[in-house]
C-alpha cells in the first residue's frame, strides 16, 4: 500500500483577502541597472501607464521616468529612516509602479521592504530645498546613477506630467515621506496597513 502524496501548495494568487503573495527569496545582489529590476513585460506595462496618463509623452521620456522611479523605490527601501522625495516627473513613474500593485509588492519585497506612498497636494511653502540633494545622494549610495535632468527643483521641470502630489513635511508634524514611526516611505511598522 502506498502512502498518499499531499497536494501541492496553492499558487500565490489564492492568498486570502488583503494578503500579499509571499515574495520570492532574493539572495543574489540587486542589479546596478535599475531597469533590470523588472522584466521587459513588467517594464512595458508600467511604461504604458505613464504614457496613458501623459498623452503625447515621448516613449523614451516615459522610459527614463520609470527607470528613475525604480531607482527612487530602491533607495527608499534601502534607507527607510531618511526623508527623501521624488521630483514630480519621477513621482509620475512611482505612481505608475504603485498602480501595478502585485508587481509593486513583489518588487519592494525583493528590495527588502514595502515602500509606502503618502501624497499631499503641492505647496511651495513646504518645499525642502535639501530633499532632492539627499534623495540623489541616497540613490547613488544604493548603487545607481541618477538621471540629472529628472532630479531638478520643482520650478525647473523637464516635462509636464500628470502627477500632482508633493512629498514634503507637514508643518508641525511628520510628512508623507519621513523617518520614524509615522508616515514613513519605507515601512518600519504596520501603521495604516
Amino acid at each position: 500500500m502506498s502512502t498518499p502524496v499531499p497536494p501541492p501548495p496553492p499558487p500565490p494568487c489564492s492568498a486570502g483577502k488583503g494578503e500579499a503573495p509571499p515574495a520570492p527569496a532574493y539572495t543574489a545582489a540587486l542589479p546596478n541597472d535599475a531597469r533590470a529590476l523588472l522584466s521587459d513585460a513588467q517594464f512595458n506595462d508600467v511604461l504604458g501607464t505613464v504614457l496613458d496618463n501623459n498623452p503625447g509623452m515621448d516613449i523614451s521620456m516615459g522610459s527614463r521616468i520609470v527607470v528613475e522611479a525604480l531607482k527612487f523605490t530602491a533607495a527608499a527601501a534601502k534607507f527607510p529612516t531618511v526623508r527623501i522625495a521624488p521630483t514630480r516627473e519621477v513621482d509620475e513613474g512611482w505612481h505608475a509602479l504603485i498602480l501595478h500593485t502585485h508587481l509593486y509588492a513583489l518588487l519592494t519585497g525583493r528590495l527588502g521592504r514595502f515602500v509606502h506612498h503618502y501624497p499631499e497636494r503641492p505647496d511651495p511653502s513646504r518645499h525642502d530645498p535639501d530633499v532632492l540633494t539627499r534623495t540623489v545622494a541616497l540613490i547613488e549610495q544604493a548603487g545607481y546613477t541618477p538621471d540629472p535632468e529628472l532630479w531638478v527643483a520643482p520650478n525647473r521641470t523637464l516635462v509636464p506630467v500628470a502627477a500632482n502630489c508633493s512629498h514634503t513635511p507637514v508643518p508641525g508634524g511628520c510628512g508623507p515621506i519621513n523617518p520614524g514611526g509615522c508616515a514613513t516611505h519605507g515601512g518600519g511598522g504596520d501603521e495604516g496597513e
